[in-house]
């Protein structure tokens, strides 16, 4: 069986050394074949992100632009309406039939994961990889309890094994930047340099598109 394709969404709002670090961990330790970087259209789960999604994929586009293991998908930027995860979980699942596919995810994303859309279906169409901070506990009770009854492992073979259907949870380096903080940072004229890629940095200087007084 040829390596997963790890999958990561987020509206990367901006994208930054976070999320680009816990990607790298990721596909090295789970042994990917690729990260696809899905920035979200519109999330149905968080505010509308303020840069628009031209100037976010952009950004992506950028971010990863040195490392070939890194991909850019656009889909659901192009995509009318809300950008539900489902939906494109089964849109990748019909275009690789016979690959595992790994829904990669922080702790945050996880823990609210029972409000998404379909949500239980989702362990049908690709596995759920967790990353978390070192000392990080699964729940153990509730739905998400449950789940980690009925799918979860320990083992990275099995990711490999099927398509989908489990649960793993892996410790990455959690460097404590926030997108959100990242964004006041700059409307208050201060510089995010060693937060975000050199180029992303130009970018954000160039396009102005948290600049103060914009929404």
């Amino acid at each position: 069986m040829m390596r997963p394709i790890g999958l990561f969404g987020g509206t990367f709002d901006p994208i930054h050394f976070g999320h680009l670090r816990t990607a790298f961990e990721l596909w090295q330790a789970l042994q990917l074949a690729e990260v696809r970087f899905l920035p979200t259209g519109d999330p149905p789960h968080r505010d509308t992100p303020l840069a628009e999604a031209s100037q976010r994929l952009a950004m992506v586009r950028a971010a990863v632009a040195d490392q070939p293991a890194f991909v850019v998908d656009d889909r659901e930027t192009r995509r009318k309406g809300l950008s539900y995860s489902f939906d494109t979980l089964s849109e990748l699942r019909s275009e690789f039939p016979g690959r595992s596919l790994c829904l990669l995810l922080g702790m945050d994303a996880f823990l609210g994961l029972p409000a998404w859309h379909r949500w239980r279906e989702l362990p049908e169409l690709a596995h759920i990889v967790v990353a978390h901070r070192p000392g990080w506990k699964a729940p153990t009770t509730g739905p998400l309890g449950e789940l980690m009854v009925d799918r979860g492992t320990g083992g990275v073979r099995d990711l490999h094994s099927a398509t989908a259907g489990r649960v793993f949870i892996h410790a990455v380096t959690q460097l404590e930047i926030s997108s959100t903080e990242l964004r006041e940072l700059i409307v208050d004229g201060r510089d995010p340099r060693y937060l975000v890629p050199d180029v992303v940095r130009d970018m954000l200087r160039a396009s102005g598109c948290y600049a103060r007084g914009e929404d």
